[in-house]
């Protein structure tokens, strides 16, 4: 019999929802702590921008138990995303686990020689600590905005106009008649942009440091998850641990792979009109495909074409009253400065001497299989494994780490064994694929199918692959399908 553990779960969105249900089912004391007043991560309408819909179509966006309403269009809006993970959690009885208002202000491990942490808590005016046997970061990525100023920032208010960071535009009529101005290459600034042209502002400039490859949800009128999302696609790509007879096939295709890369984005340049715009990456789609390529918002084209979107390549220089300068001359007019530069990644609550075994020099992450550290025992992180389809990433790592943390994997790993292995993923991500660093290297796209294989394999699931070898191939990861592949996992319950 599992010793039944006491765990924290950090976070209440996709990967804390995900964590606490796997650790529940299994038999342990869960106790999630999120610091908002709501679940939802990300999703939680506070800190939601108007119109933000999912990069991943609904059948890619949900958990193997729980799919979305049919009702839900292919891509769902904000307030509809919250609303289903709302009814997952009612689903697994998840709210009974968590504290919410909650939050974690330090962790150490604790002073009894004892395994686990102790978490240092905070709830409105109360402050105490709490001992752990084991516990789950499981705020993901986008936890803390991050929040950068420019010279002149103080000026710029002064003198009426207004900064913020792009989750604290919730309220449309802030840009109503106004000069808004968007930094940021990600799909929340495009969205922002297009969202503040419909609700009637007086003119929108999009600033960006470079041209980006763009994927718009229809490529060629077909929807992208039957071109991009498919184990064919994602084998055209770069992997680690290629064995040299994949290295060989790798240099056999090579022209062929070239030619079907070309061919995808002449098609996106025409489809979109990248060309006119200015919008042309440098870079080879095969070697920019990454957590960061963006999905086109609606829109966006159709607002550059009609000159209601200008874009401007390059970044803030300095404000001047309301006058923004930027690094290539230009200077814009603005009443409103939204600041779509994304949110830092970390653990403020670590202690630094476990951030330094766990963050490199330049910044890579030092987790095997995306989730563990050796040198940080009796804990992982549940949705650090960032993809396309997150909330099924999330799922899959939940189960995998609830077995790592019983010791009941099928592929058990030791100390050495995954400091060999983390080794060897920064090797790949540093000189073979670049693209692979972002995020601090926590990021599985393109390469969906591979790490699901990997964590299917260490859980000892009996099935693996679709038995239509057609499907497998050339069909996306099917939630359905992989809720199968978990249950053919060996059970074990912890008590």
């Amino acid at each position: 019999m599992i010793k039944r553990k006491k765990v924290a779960v950090i976070g209440g969105g996709v990967s804390g929802l995900a964590a606490a249900k796997a650790f529940d089912e299994r038999g342990h004391r869960v106790v999630g702590f999120e610091r908002s007043h709501d679940f939802g991560g990300v999703w939680e309408l506070s800190r939601s921008y108007p119109d933000v819909q999912t990069q991943s179509p609904k059948d890619l966006y949900c958990y193997t138990d729980h799919p979305m309403p049919d009702d839900y269009p292919e891509w769902p809006k904000g307030p509809q995303v919250h609303a289903y993970l709302h009814s997952y959690a009612k689903k697994h009885d998840l709210p009974r686990l968590f504290q919410l208002n909650t939050n974690v202000l330090s962790m150490d491990r604790r002073a009894d020689n004892q395994p686990g942490w102790t978490l240092t808590l905070e709830a409105g005016s109360q402050c105490w600590t709490e001992d752990f046997d084991f516990v789950v970061v499981g705020t993901g990525q986008f936890s803390d905005k991050n929040i950068i100023s420019h010279p002149g920032q103080d000026g710029f208010e002064a003198a009426g106009g207004e900064v913020m960071h792009s989750s604290e535009y919730v309220d449309p009529s802030a840009v109503e008649g106004k000069r808004v101005v968007v930094l940021g290459g990600s799909k929340s600034a495009t969205d922002i942009a297009v969202n503040a042209v419909n609700e009637g502002a007086k003119s929108v400039h999009w600033v960006y440091l470079e041209p980006v490859w763009r994927v718009p949800y229809f490529i060629g009128g077909i929807n992208f998850k039957h071109l991009l999302y498919i184990r064919a696609q994602e084998q055209q790509f770069n992997a680690w641990g290629r064995t040299a007879f994949q290295k060989l096939l790798g240099a056999i295709f090579k022209p062929l792979v070239w030619l079907n890369f070309r061919g995808l984005e002449t098609l996106l340049k025409v489809q979109l009109g990248m060309k006119k715009f200015g919008m042309v990456p440098k870079i080879p789609i095969e070697r920019d495909v990454s957590c960061s390529v963006p999905i086109v918002t609606p829109g966006l084209y159709e607002g550059l074409k009609a000159g209601t979107i200008k874009n401007i390549e390059g970044t803030y220089d300095h404000y001047d009253g309301k006058t923004i300068h930027m690094t290539g001359g230009e200077k814009v007019e603005a009443d409103v400065s939204i600041l779509a530069v994304g949110w830092k990644l970390g653990v403020p609550y670590l202690p630094q001497e476990f951030k330094d075994k766990l963050i490199e020099s330049d910044g890579q992450y030092r987790a095997y299989r995306l989730s563990v550290n050796p040198d940080l025992p009796d804990m992982g992180f549940v949705g650090f494994n960032s993809s396309f389809c997150t909330v099924l990433s999330a799922e899959l790592i939940a189960n995998w780490l609830v077995r790592y943390a019983d010791g009941q994997l099928a592929n058990q790993p030791d100390a050495a064994a995954m400091n060999d292995n983390i080794e060897m993923m920064l090797h790949w991500k540093r000189h073979e694929r670049p693209a692979a660093q972002i995020y601090g290297g926590l990021c599985s796209a393109p390469f969906h199918f591979k790490h699901f294989d990997e964590l299917l394999t260490d859980m000892g699931a009996g099935k693996t692959k679709r038995s239509n070898p057609l499907a497998e191939q050339f069909g996306y990861p099917d939630h359905k399908a992989y809720g199968d592949f978990l249950a053919s996992c060996p059970q074990y319950q912890a008590g």
